[in-house]
C-alpha cells in the first residue's frame, strides 16, 4: 500500500520558490496589514479569475461573514443543509435564521424549484452554494431574488477558477465569497476573499475587514479583524504560477477514477464537470447494491490508511443548534438527507499517483461482495 492518503492534500511550490518570497517579507518587515504582496495576489487573482474586485481575507469563514454585513442582510436568509458548517454559522453570527431548502440530486446545489415556498416576509437574501465546484443555476436563483427584491451572495468555497459559459461564475449574485484553506484546489495556507462587482463595495469591505478603519485616526463601522499576512499572500503568488496544471493534473485524476469505479455495483461516481470545472472533489455514493454501508466502507478504508470524508455529513439541518427550525425537518430535506447519508468524497490531489488511485479502488472493490 502507499502511504497515508488523504482526500485532499495541499499543494506545496518548489521551497526554492518560496524562501525568497519570505526573505523579501523578513527585509521589509511588512508582515501583516494589506503590504505589497498582499495587494500583488489581489490584482493576480483579478486577472486570473476574471473579476473586476477581490478583497483578501484571512479565512473563508470571515469573508461570508463580512459580505453578509456589507449587504446589511438581516432576517432570515434561504440556504443550503448540504455544506460546510461555516455556511450557516456565518449566518448566525450575523443574528439571522438560515431557512434550508433541499438540494438538486444531480448537481447537490439548491433546488431553485425549492425557494419561492419558504419566502417569508423576513427572508432578505439567498446564500446558495457551488457544492463540489459545480455551478448552481445562477439565472434561475437571480430571476427568484429579482421577482423578490433578494440579495444573492454565493458561497464559493469550492469554486476557484471555474466558469460558465466562458465567464467566471464569480460574478454571479450580489458577492461571491471564497476559501483558500490548505485543502482546496488554490491554497494560502489558510485564507479567503469576497469577489466584488465594484469600487465601493470593495472599499466597504476592505474597511470590514480591518475593524472597520477607512483612515488611521477614523472608524465608520463595525469591522473585524479579517485581514490576510503577506506570508499567505506570498503562497498564493506562487500557487497562481501552478494553478492551470495542477487542476489538468485533478482531471486527469476525476477521469481514472471514473474509468476504474464503473462496473462496481453500489457505487455511483457524483456529477461529471462540465468545461471551466475545477476538478475539487471526488464524491462516490454508496447505494442499494453495494455489499456494506458507506459507513463500513469508510472504516475499510481507514483501515489501510485511506483517510476519505464524508462530506456533508452530517447534514447541518440536523447538527444540535440548527435541528430546532422548523425548516430542519427530515421530511422538508429528502434529497440532502438521503446523500448527506451515503456519500463518500475519495482522496484527490495534483500529485496523487496512479498506484494510490488504483488502491483506493482495489479497497472499494474488494468489499463489493461482487
Amino acid at each position: 500500500m502507499p502511504n497515508s492518503l488523504y482526500v485532499s492534500q495541499p499543494y506545496l511550490p518548489p521551497l526554492e520558490e518560496f524562501i525568497p518570497m519570505l526573505e523579501e517579507i523578513w527585509d521589509r518587515k511588512i508582515l501583516t496589514n494589506c503590504g505589497p504582496f498582499h495587494h500583488r495576489l489581489e490584482q493576480g487573482l483579478c486577472a486570473h479569475l476574471g473579476v473586476p474586485h477581490i478583497s483578501l481575507f484571512n479565512n473563508g469563514t470571515i469573508g461570508l461573514i463580512a459580505a453578509l454585513r456589507a449587504l446589511d442582510i438581516k432576517g432570515e436568509v434561504i440556504t443550503t443543509p448540504y455544506t460546510f458548517v461555516a455556511t450557516a454559522h456565518s449566518l448566525l453570527w450575523n443574528d439571522i435564521t438560515p431557512i434550508f431548502v433541499d438540494i438538486d440530486p444531480q448537481t447537490l446545489n439548491i433546488d431553485p424549484a425549492k425557494i419561492e415556498a419558504a419566502i417569508t416576509g423576513k427572508t432578505t437574501a439567498i446564500l446558495p452554494v457551488h457544492c463540489y465546484g459545480h455551478p448552481c443555476d445562477t439565472a434561475a436563483i437571480q430571476a427568484i431574488a429579482d421577482r423578490h427584491g433578494l440579495k444573492v451572495i454565493y458561497d464559493a468555497a469550492h469554486a476557484f477558477g471555474v466558469t460558465e459559459n466562458g465567464t467566471s461564475i464569480l460574478r454571479q449574485g450580489d458577492l461571491s465569497v471564497l476559501s483558500f484553506h490548505a485543502t482546496k484546489v488554490f491554497n494560502t495556507f489558510e485564507g479567503g476573499a469576497v469577489v466584488c462587482p465594484d469600487e465601493e463595495m470593495k472599499l466597504a469591505i476592505d474597511h470590514l475587514k480591518n475593524f472597520g478603519f477607512s483612515d488611521e485616526i477614523s472608524i465608520t463601522t463595525i469591522g473585524i479583524n479579517g485581514k490576510m499576512a503577506e506570508i499567505n499572500s506570498a503562497m498564493g503568488i506562487l500557487q497562481l504560477n501552478h494553478i492551470n496544471r495542477l487542476i489538468k493534473q485533478r482531471q486527469a485524476i476525476d477521469e481514472k477514477y471514473r474509468l476504474q469505479l464503473k462496473d462496481i455495483q453500489g457505487i455511483r461516481c457524483g456529477q461529471q464537470g462540465a468545461e471551466g470545472y475545477n476538478y475539487a472533489y471526488f464524491p462516490i455514493f454508496v447505494e442499494d447494491g453495494y455489499a456494506i454501508s458507506r459507513d463500513a466502507l469508510y472504516l475499510k478504508l481507514k483501515e489501510y490508511e485511506i483517510y476519505t470524508r464524508r462530506y456533508f455529513y452530517p447534514l447541518i439541518s440536523n447538527i444540535p443548534m440548527y435541528a430546532r427550525l422548523s425548516s430542519a425537518d427530515r421530511e422538508n430535506l429528502p434529497v440532502a438527507n438521503r446523500i448527506a447519508d451515503t456519500v463518500l468524497c475519495l482522496p484527490i490531489f495534483p500529485d496523487m499517483q496512479d498506484t494510490s488511485i488504483a488502491s483506493v479502488v482495489d479497497v472499494i472493490r474488494r468489499y463489493a461482495g461482487q
